[in-house]
């Protein structure tokens, strides 16, 4: 396989720089639509308003460099020369990555496959594998669940890796969590109590039919497979789909939503995997840029619990050295994404991390694999960790049975009164994870059976159980 990976890579690296599947642009750039042959680096006087003028262009920007106030964009000469007129600041820089297409030994969709059952084979007690939907082009989009299987209706955690299919390094950091949990469980008290304490779902490709194309015609390629231009599954979500410019309605665009939410077969498979397992936290590994992102992507925007999640998201970036922030202060609005949906639909604590710097790009050399798993680990590591943190969890009955459909209006005491904080969408089994703040709280549950029960709850530095049955 590796033979036959490498052949390719001289093929996709010149096919990349002719293919027609290679369009990154908007309306105003129909004109120039030729391949991309190049990145170029533009740089700003002032970051914010520079990525809001360039993000109206919808040009494939490739990452950002905060501190240097500057942005790679991939593009060809003729965006090249539009760029330089409408008075952006363009340097041009030939990318290795984009030549030479990524080392034969980074993964590919069926090499994922057999990993992933070579863990299950090793790991049967501690592992669960799952074909967890197909994609536009019938492959199988693999999961593995890790628990020890101790405690029954355990609250959930989800990593996912490769929303864009050229984001090579997602699918490494994702078998590392796997590899790192699975060989520690019974050798490190810590890994063994979060393998026993949670059900660790781990999705190390979601974007198989692109990165498919990447492995045999496009090293650059980003979107899925859909017609000869694709859709960027990351645009394609219901919550807030095509809302703030976030997201492009042009089908050569490299942020191209899709003609409807939820159009794409993958974006389907994602959401019906969170509504099955409804996690507490997710991280979705992207590349590059080294960033943390949190939720809400539209520009100004901010989460209800705005107050628990981003010091969450601004705790792993101090621990990794990357910077934290909503997509719309760290690079440009973004509509239709996985953490917005995610966040919005279930109250999930959702994360993208980008990896890695401008400097390595979106296919690095192979040797930067190592020290780009072992740095992240900070931040996972601390996710998990944070579930034994503050936060109220519990189950809802009705006559000894689970109530399957509730919520729970979440207020939170101010002074002398309860001010509405949020509402919690409680899960199928009956049961519900709460990460907050310490301090005082109301909950209201509403659901067949057991409408109108409230408890007041004081929250310090440990979790709580509070059940609730009538």
């Amino acid at each position: 396989m590796i033979q036959t990976k490498k052949t390719l890579l001289g093929m996709a690296a010149l096919f990349s720089l002719y293919s027609p599947l290679n369009h990154a642009h908007t309306n105003s750039f129909n004109d120039l639509r030729m391949p991309s042959t190049m990145i170029a680096k533009v740089k700003f006087k002032n970051y914010k308003s520079g990525m809001w003028k360039l993000n109206q262009l919808h040009l494939d920007v490739a990452g950002i460099d905060i501190k240097n106030k500057s942005a790679d964009v991939v593009i060809n000469e003729a965006e090249y020369r539009k760029l330089e007129e409408m008075g952006f600041d363009v340097e041009m820089t030939m990318s290795k990555s984009l030549m030479r297409g990524p080392d034969a030994q980074y993964k590919n969709p069926q090499e994922i496959e057999q990993i992933l059952n070579d863990y299950h084979n090793r790991y049967p007690d501690l592992s669960e594998l799952k074909v967890v939907g197909k994609s536009l082009q019938g492959r199988s989009i693999w999961a593995i669940k890790i628990s020890s299987g101790k405690a029954e209706k355990k609250p959930a955690v989800l990593f996912n890796g490769m929303h864009h299919a050229r984001e090579v390094m997602g699918p490494e950091i994702a078998l590392d969590i796997i590899e790192t949990l699975l060989s520690n469980y019974g050798k490190d008290s810590k890994i063994t109590h979060w393998v026993d304490a949670n059900d660790i779902w781990v999705l190390p490709m979601f974007n198989v039919d692109g990165n498919n194309i990447v492995w045999t015609n496009d090293s650059m390629w980003r979107k899925n497979a859909r017609g000869n231009y694709g859709v960027d599954i990351n645009r394609n979500y219901p919550f807030a789909w095509g809302s703030c410019n976030g997201s492009s309605g042009y089908k050569g665009a490299q942020d191209y939503r899709g003609p409807s939410p939820a159009s794409e077969p993958e974006t389907q498979v994602m959401m019906n995997l969170v509504k099955e397992i409804r996690p507490v936290f997710d991280i979705s590994y992207h590349s590059y840029s080294e960033l943390v992102i949190y939720p809400l992507g539209c520009d100004g925007q901010r989460a209800k619990n705005a107050d628990v999640m981003e010091p969450i998201g601004k705790e792993m970036g101090k621990r990794i050295g990357y910077t934290p922030g909503t997509a719309w202060e760290t690079l440009y609005s973004v509509d239709g994404g996985d953490i917005d949906w995610m966040y919005a639909e279930y109250q999930v604590l959702p994360y993208v991390i980008e990896v890695n710097s401008g400097s390595d790009g979106f296919q690095p050399d192979y040797s930067k694999r190592e020290p780009t798993v072992i740095l992240n680990r900070k931040a996972w590591q601390y996710v998990l960790d944070r579930m034994d943190g503050p936060g109220i969890h519990g189950a809802v009955e009705n006559n000894g049975k689970a109530v399957t459909e509730f919520s729970i209006a979440v207020q939170r005491k101010n002074g002398d009164a309860y001010v509405d904080y949020m509402t919690y969408k409680g899960k199928p089994n009956g049961t519900y994870d709460l990460i907050l703040n310490p301090g005082t709280y109301r909950l209201n549950i509403s659901g067949p059976g057991i409408e109108n029960t409230s408890r007041e709850v004081v929250l310090n530095q440990t979790p709580l159980t509070v059940n609730f049955s009538k």
